[in-house]
């Protein structure tokens, strides 16, 4: 099988598309024929080792795994022996067994890391949820504890996780506010935004209005600023940041635990986990059309560094997707 592989830390010229073994389930694992696969701001970090903690935990001087690509769709070739819930010819949609090995054309995965794909969603939709759509879910749901009628903000609106969120936090019954660029208010709107900010016209933070929740999912305001827009007892979600220093990041974190215990407005920042009883959440959604990916670009397998590159950039608005088979 052809996979997109890597033996050092660069710039997406590092990738290479190789000849592979095709893997093996084991017994609670699932063998997919992988139809799309999304990328995300997680396998650029893994890439280029940006962040110092990539390093501490991908390998200090290269590398341990050599492949990336951790949200697939695609279809089942094979069980291992205590997979209960799908069989070969099944659709599915979820993550690659450790994070990677998703941009091929066939990865392994573990049976409580797949749900079944709707049959009214494409391959490419479906991949581009699990991470994105997780990390909005529970950073709504769980962390901003929404409910219906909270006043939310999403700030950085418009990329894969941004977009996810307007459209969870609507399935809520929240009214939400959501702030990106100018070219992007029409997505923002699309995905049901009740009203948008245009961040280089307005700076929301001058606005009077106050909100029960604020979900960063990408922004580099500080947290004096977010905790200004907040209601008394407000929480801001910290889901994304711009900082990729170590000493930035564990100060950022100190700095908010510190403002949650010294005030009636909470802080709350989290890395999103991959759990079945999300993935059947999110299928639900998908199903009955309240969750709808935006998907900005899709490319060939062979044009895995162009995608890469473009979603190091920093600017997509929505996911970016590879179509596989």
């Amino acid at each position: 099988m052809r996979a997109a592989v890597y033996t050092r830390y660069g710039p997406p010229d590092v990738l290479r598309l190789a000849e592979r073994d095709t893997p093996v389930p084991l017994a609670d694992e699932v063998l997919l024929q992988v139809h799309a696969a999304s990328v995300n701001a997680y396998d650029w970090h893994f890439l280029t080792a940006d962040a110092f903690l990539i390093r501490l935990m991908g390998g200090l001087f290269r590398p341990r795994k050599t492949t990336l690509g951790a949200d697939i769709a695609g279809r089942v070739v094979a069980v291992g022996k205590d997979v209960t819930r799908f069989r070969p010819g099944d659709d599915v949609f979820g993550t690659a067994k450790g994070g990677s090995g998703g941009f091929a054309e066939f990865v392994c995965a573990r049976e409580k890391a797949l749900e079944s794909k709707p049959a009214n969603v494409s391959f490419e939709a479906a991949a581009a949820v699990p991470i994105a759509a997780s990390t909005a879910l529970q950073g709504l749901r769980d962390k901003g504890k929404i409910a219906a009628g909270s006043r939310v903000l999403v700030h950085g609106a418009s990329g894969g996780v941004g977009t996810f969120a307007i459209q969870i936090a609507k399935s809520f019954g929240a009214h939400v506010t959501a702030v990106c660029s100018t070219r992007n208010v029409p997505t923002a709107q699309t995905c049901g935004a009740d009203a948008t900010i245009d961040y280089t016209q307005e700076d929301f933070v001058d606005r009077a209005q106050r909100y029960d929740l604020i979900f960063v999912a990408n922004g580099t305001r500080s947290l004096s600023e977010y905790r200004r827009c907040l209601e008394p007892n407000g929480i801001c979600v910290l889901a994304g940041g711009g900082s990729t220093s170590v000493a930035k990041i564990l100060g950022g974190l100190l700095q908010a635990w510190w403002m949650s215990k010294t005030g009636r407005r909470k802080f709350e920042s989290f890395v999103a986990t991959i759990r079945q009883a999300d993935l059947t959440v999110l299928r639900a959604l998908l199903e009955s059309g309240a969750l709808k990916p935006v998907i900005e670009r899709r490319y060939p397998l062979d044009a895995v560094a162009d995608a890469l590159r473009y979603v190091g950039a920093g600017h997509a608005g929505g996911k970016v997707v590879l179509t596989v088979a």
